[in-house]
């Protein structure tokens, strides 16, 4: 099986692994704060996993672009697998502790690093250039899909299956996953012409790469300011709903609820629309229009206003995504995306841990002594918010940028 036809049946296997991981995290997450009672327990499940996976990213990228691109998505769906199998059996023998979650967090970050660059590879390899961006709306909404019905499912499983049930559910998804793989033809690019680098040399290429050329440079580049500023304001949302609604758990399950549909919305809008024909448009409007509905959500009072602005700040961020993936899909060589994709992951991510460390610190000591906890974070929505609309919009104003389609010639016909 090929072209889009293979890539709806690895889609399909995708979207499933996907919701099985988040119906687990969901009651993983349950399960840790039930052991401690801390909040730190779940920070440290997120730092576990997210270390790993941002560290590994280049010498990930390397390995795909040196590896048939199958064998990376195979040993990363396959790795999930054991590792949902590995808890599912701690759990069944009464053995499961929060120090094991630590380490297969880690695990599994360390997969996710080979996974991404595998699978925007995969898809670079199986497609035409027209269908860049209608593909990366489709993974859009695959996770959009599994952020709202990992949690409910999660939820439904454990009463009547308990843990056990919810981890047998992942590690189905993981079958899934490996199963449709095996089914589809993925080509493989042939080795880039020159001699051969080292793996060191091949892990520091794909930022060689990109710093050698400015526009792909100047669009990570807003990435990363753009991804800071999120962190700083959407960090310390759910704080104010809590904090303006008396602590109401209703409330910010329906704000979360509307982002999440929000972003199924967009995904499944850029999956039939296909992104506007210069890519460029999609990034600076998603990134202004996405980040304009964070900042006004600090300007309005109540549940459902709050809902309703979350939904359009999610709906947005598909465009954005898809059609930035759309270029670097199209400009980059199949034979060292892996390489590149991993290198632009990394800078845009590295942002994100330090806003979401500034964000509490902002909100607890700076804006909320200040204004008061609630007002104090709406403020800085509508601060870090607005900066970021700026941030999308000045792109019209660099040139680099601004033309980056054109002064890059297409790697793929």
């Amino acid at each position: 099986m090929q072209g889009f036809a293979a890539f709806r049946l690895l889609w399909a296997g995708q979207a499933l692994a996907l919701l099985g991981r988040e119906a687990s995290w969901f009651a993983l997450t349950l399960f840790a704060y039930q052991k401690t009672g801390l909040a730190t327990t779940l920070s440290l499940l997120a730092f576990f996993h997210f270390l790993p996976l941002l560290l590994f990213s280049p010498l990930a990228g390397a390995l795909v672009d040196r590896w048939p691109r199958k064998r990376a998505l195979f040993l990363s769906d396959l790795g999930g697998g054991v590792a949902a199998g590995f808890l599912l059996l701690l759990f069944l023998l009464g053995e499961l502790q929060v120090f094991h979650l630590y380490l297969v967090s880690a695990f599994t970050g360390a997969l996710s690093s080979l996974h991404w660059p595998a699978l925007s590879a995969s898809i670079s390899a199986m497609l035409d250039k027209k269908d860049y961006a209608r593909a990366s709306g489709l993974l859009s909404l695959a996770e959009s899909l599994a952020g709202i019905g990992g949690p409910i499912l999660g939820a439904a499983l454990l009463k009547p299956m308990g843990l056990g049930g919810v981890l047998l559910l992942e590690l189905l998804g993981a079958v899934a996953a490996v199963t449709t793989l095996l089914l589809v033809a993925i080509p493989s690019p042939k080795p880039a012409p020159g001699p051969q680098l080292s793996l060191l040399q091949e892990t520091l290429f794909g930022f060689r790469y990109i710093l050698a050329r400015p526009p792909l440079l100047g669009l990570q580049l807003m990435f990363f300011a753009v991804n800071f500023l999120y962190s700083l304001a959407a960090t310390a949302l759910p704080a104010m709903v809590l904090s303006k609604t008396a602590f109401s758990e209703e409330a910010l399950a329906l704000v979360r609820s509307a982002a999440g549909v929000g972003g199924v919305a967009g995904g499944l809008f850029l999956s039939l629309w296909g992104g506007p024909r210069k890519r460029v448009h999609g990034v600076f409007w998603g990134m202004a229009l996405s980040s304009l509905s964070l900042a006004l959500l600090g300007a309005v009072e109540g549940a459902w206003a709050w809902a309703f602005l979350s939904f359009w700040e999610s709906f947005f961020i598909p465009l954005l995504n898809g059609s930035n993936q759309a270029i670097w899909q199209a400009k980059v060589p199949l034979e060292v995306q892996g390489k590149v994709f991993a290198a632009r992951r990394m800078i845009a991510w590295m942002a994100n841990p330090l806003g979401m460390l500034l964000s509490g610190v902002l909100a607890d000591r700076v804006f909320g002594p200040r204004w008061g906890q609630g007002e104090g974070i709406a403020l800085m929505l509508l601060l870090f918010g607005g900066m970021g609309v700026l941030v999308g919009l000045l792109g019209y104003l660099i040139p680099v940028v601004r033309e980056a389609e054109e002064r890059l010639e297409d790697a793929k016909a």
